[in-house]
């Protein structure tokens, strides 16, 4: 059995952010918003985490290259529930245009070595932020918990290569192994809101970048050639029909066709062209029909054209989000009790993604993760989507709701 709280109820006085805490979180965002680095490439953002925990005296390593695992275990005893608490820590290659004074303006290299502006498009300073957070208040106020807590600082999760590598690089054999993992995500839904769903919370994704070989020639030419611009077209526009027309309408499916490169000049054809696409599925099973047709397509069209196999590469592929209903729900109470059950809205399957579930998939425990909001309009469609320049959550009440509802969601489980 685990070992939980049965009756919800809101945060010890003692674990409530005073003045001095809060400024330090602001602080802090701050400093991670203005320092984001590329997914795997988090070396100045572990090492900040892991100095802070060094602060607070929590022991710590790395595990899988850029990712950090913090131990808080409590002082006075080594046994107790066991409960892990999950941030991300990436960001992602874009130009922020947000407009907030502390905007960042740091680059990257990508791994072909492209030079690129990038920014924490995605919220995962703030991810960090509130994690270190609950980290600080939790250990200077153990008379209000037993047990352990392990955080998981996660690198990649914006290329699903982060958990696989924490958990490849031995995460629960390094770790204590928890009853649970728990974490949140900023969305663009409204400041101080928790939204959750139940089951499968999130899409499965899958990223294929594909390359069609044809033959150049001189534009004035076209007859010598087999032009990979003409046959990728085709590719694009078919492809557009699997959702419509090979999914069930009580199904559903995104494939989006997110870069086509080809050609350096206009009177030239080129002898190749590169487009990517990206798939979200709810299911197994739809994951597997919408990739077999995918295949089909592409070869299908190469044929139609007269050129050779596509090369076809299955990349950045997401695991599922699956929260186990049973503890979501009385985690979800936990949290509602702290900041009003008026601020908690079950939503249905959302169709981003996520590898945080491949954390708790490992070890077969259940997985409660839930939706931060972090703007101003109450029509998330009128708020900047995450993966946009626009992307930087109000400070508050965004980051001491996610404190509040980090802590109500560990004590939970290791609460006196």
């Amino acid at each position: 059995m685990t070992d939980v709280r049965t009756a919800p109820a809101p945060l010890p006085e003692a674990l409530r952010l005073d003045e001095e805490l809060t400024q330090t979180l602001h602080e802090e965002y701050v400093h991670l918003h203005r320092s984001p680095e590329l997914s795997m490439q988090e070396h100045g953002t572990a090492a900040w985490i892991e100095a802070r925990l060094d602060e607070l005296g929590i022991e710590h390593e790395r595990v899988g290259g850029t990712g950090v695992v913090g131990i808080l275990r409590h002082p006075d005893a080594t046994d107790g529930p066991v409960v892990a608490y999950r941030a991300d820590t990436d960001a992602l290659p874009m130009k922020e245009d947000s407009g907030v004074e502390y905007e960042s303006t740091a680059r990257g290299t990508l791994p072909d070595g492209t030079d690129v502006p990038v920014m924490h498009a995605c919220g995962h300073d703030s991810h960090v932020a509130m994690a270190v957070t609950a980290a600080r208040v939790l250990a200077r106020n153990p008379e209000t918990w037993h047990g352990t807590v392990v955080f998981v600082f996660q690198p990649g999760e914006e290329t699903a290569a982060g958990a696989r590598a924490m958990l490849d690089d031995g995460l629960w054999d390094r770790a204590p192994r928890p009853v649970a993992v728990i974490g949140q995500h900023v969305m663009p839904a409204p400041a101080g809101v928790i939204a959750y769903a139940l089951g499968d919370a999130m899409c499965l994704a899958d990223s294929f970048r594909v390359t069609f070989r044809g033959k150049g020639a001189h534009g004035s030419m076209p007859e010598r050639a087999i032009d990979p611009i003409l046959l990728a077209s085709h590719a694009v526009t078919r492809l557009q029909g699997i959702v419509s027309r090979e999914i069930a309408p009580a199904d559903k499916a995104v494939v989006t066709v997110g870069t086509f490169h080809a050609g350096m000049k206009e009177n030239i054809i080129p002898d190749s062209a590169e487009i990517a696409l990206n798939v979200r599925t709810p299911t197994p099973e739809v994951r597997d029909t919408v990739a077999s047709a995918i295949t089909r397509i592409l070869h299908a069209e190469a044929q139609a054209s007269g050129a050779p196999e596509p090369e076809i590469e299955r990349y950045n592929s997401f695991p599922r989000t699956h929260n186990d209903e049973g503890t979501t729900r009385q985690v979800m109470a936990a949290i509602g009790a702290e900041l009003g059950e008026d601020r908690i809205v079950e939503v249905p399957q959302m169709m981003g993604s996520e590898d945080v579930g491949a954390l708790a998939d490992a070890i077969d425990v259940p997985l409660v993760y839930w939706f931060l909001g972090g703007f101003a309009a109450t029509d998330p469609a009128e708020n900047p989507a995450n993966h946009t320049p626009q992307f930087a959550p109000l400070i508050e009440p965004t980051l001491t709701t996610g404190v509040r509802a980090a802590l109500a969601g560990l004590l939970h489980f290791v609460g006196r």
